[in-house]
């Protein structure tokens, strides 16, 4: 049974073939007939859209679940919800706050799971950032993608994404912000060699890919005066965009929040590709589920 709780549960084979699969305009309806449970701890946008419509072009059904109605931990155990979810649906797709709900689900082998989010990694989404760099620059292998801001869930995912793709991979955040050795480890395993500065123009020139996330994520409200402080150089401007390759594309996961992690002259402008990028979390959603299902 596989599962895809980290995108380097992959294979680099792997990860082609699911971005194969996502780029099919009339997949195979392999869901007819069958459910999709689609739990929600933290509220989303791109997420449950891109999620529930997935399931419908495969010919399924999502059933979209608030956490609260399930209750985690709290009204039945994660183990005991996840035997009772695997008796009426054939994926669990799961946005979480700890990894390590995740991780008990997957363990039990009941039903293939699927991270939609976690406090660890977010791999939906950067299966949709290779598929919009490939369709926007064709081959990935040699690109260079520069990362502005917080060594975050989505670097992470993004990173070691690009590592198996093979491109280049560079990080500019603030001292106190960067990413643990590990994660630096677990890249480098993958074949590629990370930068890591805190120099967002040494980060961002010459680069294929220039790409940002928000100071504070969810969760991290509490923290956002602190981070706006330590981020405050590290805004996307069109100036920065200027050290980059000529021809080069500017991504951002989204919500973004403009004046801030980038301005609206970039995120607005006519390098961005915010929209495709969105776009492509229904499609590479899909081409996911249509790979899990054949591997079942």
């Amino acid at each position: 049974m596989r599962h895809l709780l980290e995108i380097d549960d992959l294979s680099p084979d792997e990860l082609h073939s699911v971005l194969a699969y996502s780029q099919q305009e009339r997949p195979e309806p392999v869901l007819t007939g069958r459910g999709v449970a689609l739990v929600f701890e933290k509220p989303s946008a791109r997420t449950r859209n891109s999620a529930e419509m997935a399931v419908v072009q495969l010919g399924g059904h999502p059933v979209y679940i608030q956490g609260g109605e399930l209750g985690f931990d709290t009204r039945e155990s994660v183990e005991d919800i996840t035997r009772t979810l695997a008796g009426y649906y054939d994926f669990v797709g799961a946005r979480v706050f700890d990894h390590a709900t995740l991780e008990r689900m997957e363990k039990l082998q009941v039903i293939p799971i699927v991270n939609l989010l976690s406090d660890k990694a977010h791999p939906m989404q950067a299966l949709a950032d290779l598929l919009t760099i490939q369709q926007e620059l064709g081959d990935l292998s040699g690109r260079t993608l520069a990362f502005v801001g917080d060594a975050n869930n989505v670097w992470r995912s993004l990173a070691l994404a690009a590592a198996m793709a093979g491109m280049k991979t560079r990080l500019a955040t603030p001292d106190g912000y960067g990413p643990p050795a590990a994660d630096i480890d677990r890249i480098k395993a993958l074949g590629a060699e990370p930068l890591v500065t805190q120099s967002p123009v040494e980060a961002v020139a010459g680069a294929d890919v220039v790409y940002t996330d928000v100071w504070a994520s969810m969760g991290q409200e509490g923290e956002f005066d602190k981070r706006k402080a330590a981020f405050a150089e590290y805004s996307v401007t069109a100036d920065l965009m200027e050290q980059a390759n000529p021809g080069a594309i500017f991504m951002h996961c989204l919500p973004a929040h403009r004046g801030e992690e980038v301005v609206g002259e970039v995120v607005d402008g006519p390098q961005s590709r915010i929209w495709p990028q969105a776009e492509n979390r229904m499609h590479t959603t899909r081409g996911l589920l249509a790979w899990l299902w054949e591997q079942q």
